[in-house]
Formats: structure tokens, sequence, C-alpha cells
């Protein structure tokens, strides 16, 4: 089964998901997973997921500024095309920033990637000032958190993929400093249920219709974080014809998956993810609820 599924990176309930496969007889050839020779994933929806998370992060600085605090940010739902949802983020900012008298700062983390680069892309395409974009990747971060760059910055936009534990980027005590400028977060990459999530300030997804969720502050400005998990979905048309496009050539090698190199090290991959299974889960001992078809996931 090929799939993009969260098995492979520790989130609540991946064993139960998982082991469903090896249980079955089956074999996951995760696309989240696959990768080049060179380790850069095939197709991915990063782009697209940083340039609609960096869209709903400014919509939602612009609607803080001009509305109370008991009125969130309203839901919201997929653009026909990227250009009416640029034209959006173009009169939020504009309301925003005369409201402000100044231009959002933004800084993406993860601005390398593919995430990140979208991010700073929407950032530049909606009129951010380039000296605004504060693009960090991992010489950045090397230090440690959490940054006072963070704070002192209207919007955060994290893109990293994490793939070990490491400091937070931010936490609560760094939250209630007096030169905290930061009033909205967006953590596209989501790692919300994730034991080693570096932005422990939320504990909750948010969705499409409730775009944000409020962070417990002493002081103003109000904080808001979104975590939309399906952000690609806000331009379903430029991220499913990009990543179509980025996974064709791989797909039409699947028929020879015993031979083509990048189906080789998906199936290799999924042996290996399986080996960290509890051995009781390896061993078909899972409960009737974890026993259903792969394919009902």
């Amino acid at each position: 089964m090929t799939e993009s599924g969260l098995g492979y990176k520790n989130q609540s309930g991946w064993d139960s998901v998982l082991s469903r496969f090896p249980n079955g007889g089956g074999t996951l050839l995760d696309l989240e997973f696959l990768t080049d020779d060179t380790g850069r994933r095939v197709a991915a929806f990063g782009y697209h997921a940083g340039y609609a998370g960096a869209a709903l992060a400014i919509e939602a600085w612009a609607w803080q500024l001009t509305h109370p605090t008991s009125e969130p940010l309203p839901g919201v739902s997929s653009y026909p095309n990227e250009n009416l949802l640029l034209a959006d983020v173009k009169a939020s900012i504009a309301k925003g920033t005369q409201k402000a008298g100044r231009a959002p700062r933004v800084l993406v983390i993860g601005a390398l990637g593919r995430c990140g680069k979208g991010a700073v892309d929407l950032c530049r395409g909606a009129g951010v000032p380039e000296s605004n974009i504060l693009k960090w990747d991992m010489a950045e971060t090397a230090k440690g958190g959490p940054f006072t760059e963070i704070i002192e910055s209207d919007i955060f936009v994290n893109c990293i993929y994490l793939s070990s534990p490491i400091p937070p980027f931010v936490d609560s005590k760094s939250l209630n400093r007096p030169n905290r400028r930061l009033a909205v977060v967006c953590d596209v990459s989501c790692d919300t249920t994730n034991p080693h999530n570096p932005i422990p300030i939320y504990s909750v997804n948010t969705t499409f219709d409730k775009p944000t969720v409020p962070v417990k502050v002493e002081r103003d400005p109000p904080l808001t974080v979104i975590s939309i998990d399906h952000l690609p979905s806000l331009l379903p048309r430029e991220a499913s014809e990009a990543f179509s496009e980025a996974l064709l050539p791989s797909l039409l090698q699947l028929n020879r998956r015993s031979s083509a190199k990048v189906w080789q090290q998906a199936e290799q991959l999924f042996n290996e993810k399986v080996g960290t299974l509890p051995k009781d889960k390896q061993q078909g001992k899972t409960s009737a609820n974890e026993a259903a078809p792969a394919s009902d996931h």
C-alpha cells in the first residue's frame, strides 16, 4: 500500500497504525518518506503548506490588530487559485499595517527547505519588506532556543522537519517577557502530539473552520497559534498539480518496485520501522480494534 501517513514519526497512535501492516501481511510504502539518491523527498506538499500557513498567519496578525480578542479569526475555505489567496493577504496586510503603523516582521525557521521557501515566497508576494522577513535554518538555530528573535517578531512560521529532540524554540516563560511582539505562531510542521515538539505552547490541532487557538499570556498583545495539519488544501489545485508532477516518475516504476531503488528504499524503511514496534505488535497480537484493515486508514 502506498500512502502518506504518520506512522514513522512517533505521533500519538503511531504503533497501532503501523502494526496493521505486518499483522495483515501488507507493506507500507509511505510517500512522505519516498526519497531519491540524495535523500531528498521525491514529492512533498511542503511548499504549499508553507505558503498557505504564512498566508493565514498574516491574515490572523491583521485580524487581531483590528478586532477584539473575543472575535477570533473566522473560518476559511479553499481558494480556486493562488492569485485570489494572495489578493486577500495583500488586503489584510494593508489593514494591519495601517493599524500598527508598520509592516509585520515575520521569522521563518526552516527557510531553506520546501516548506520554508513557500512561506518566504508568500511573504514576498504579499508585499512584506525583505528586511522584515527573517530567514532562519539550521545555522541560526544551532545555539539552541528559546530564541529572543521569535518573541520580538510579529509572526513566527515554523517549517522544520523534526527528526530528533531539540530545545524548544519558544516556551511559556519567554512569552511573558516585556519585549514580546509575537502575536501569531503558525506551526506548519504541526508536530502537535510529538513529545519533542519545539513549540510546547499549545496542544491541539486547529482547522479551517477554527484556524486559531489562543495561548494564555500575561500581557498584550494577544497570542494565537495556527496548527492546521492539512494546509496545502487551501490551494488544492496548485498543491495537487505540483505533487502529482513530482511523484509521477516514481509511480511509473512501481510495477518494478523490487528493482527500482526508490521503492526498494521505501520497503527497507518500512521493515526498519516495523522493527521498532513493541514485540507483541510485531507478532500479530493487536486488539480487535487495532487490527482493522489498513485500507480503512
